[in-house]
């Protein structure tokens, strides 16, 4: 079944990956809304000021995007934060900060999208992992572990919604050409690039590209599954 001008909800889609997910989908006809907390929104695009780690404003949020473009039927679950610090160093408030947006605000956001898209009987849930999910990241045991936990709930997922149409899948970025990776240390660079056999970062289009893949018709048959935009960091993990 092919669906275009599809009601599509990136969260974080204010820059980076996300940006590039967003304008990608909507140059190819999807309504596509975008959740954004500092910057402005992206010209062209719906944005909507959202904290997704507060309950309410989530439930707001779906209710403003189906009044502007129809209930959800694409759900890209990006947005996520850091807070590095060695475990022994790392506060309670870094390991909670992390947690709550980066794996408890995406569960909540897919429970909003789910009830649309079940009554529907077709949708389309994309979590946005990392490779520090499958390899670890000294320095980031909370993000990596917040990140392996969207596997765990897309896979779960998998089995509750493939019954009415719904595939639940991730995508694994390695390093990536953001703004949020720039800031990382030359040392630090260099220790991602030589464990990614390409030996170069990826660009935010490339995953933009895994991603439209993942919500097309084409990847109807496609659930539970871990597709790493990596350059073959991690890979076979």
């Amino acid at each position: 079944m092919t669906r275009t001008g599809r009601s599509v909800l990136v969260t974080g889609g204010n820059r980076g990956i996300g940006l590039a997910i967003a304008q990608d989908l909507a140059a190819r006809g999807d309504r596509v809304a975008v959740t954004y907390r500092t910057a402005a929104p992206p010209p062209g695009l719906y944005g909507v000021a959202c904290d997704i780690t507060e309950p309410d404003a989530v439930a707001r949020l779906f209710e403003k995007v189906t009044v502007e473009q129809g209930p959800v039927e694409v759900l890209v679950a990006n947005a996520g934060i850091v807070r590095d610090a060695l475990l022994l160093s790392m506060t309670d408030q870094d390991v909670d900060e992390v947690l709550d947006t980066n794996l408890r605000a995406v569960i909540r956001v897919v429970k909003h999208a789910s009830r649309q898209m079940l009554a529907e009987r077709w949708g389309r849930l994309i979590l946005v992992s990392s490779s520090a999910a499958f390899t670890g990241s000294p320095g980031q045991t909370n993000y990596a572990a917040a990140k392996a936990g969207l596997v765990g709930l897309a896979r779960s997922l998998a089995w509750e919604l493939g019954p009415r149409g719904i595939t639940v899948n991730v995508v694994s970025p390695g390093l990536i050409d953001t703004d949020m990776t720039r800031d990382l240390s030359k040392a630090r660079r260099e220790q991602f690039l030589s464990r990614t056999p390409l030996g170069r970062p990826g660009r935010a289009e490339e995953v933009a590209a895994a991603v439209r893949f993942l919500a097309s018709a084409e990847a109807g048959y496609l659930t539970g599954a871990v597709l790493p935009v990596s350059g073959g960091l991690g890979m076979g993990i």
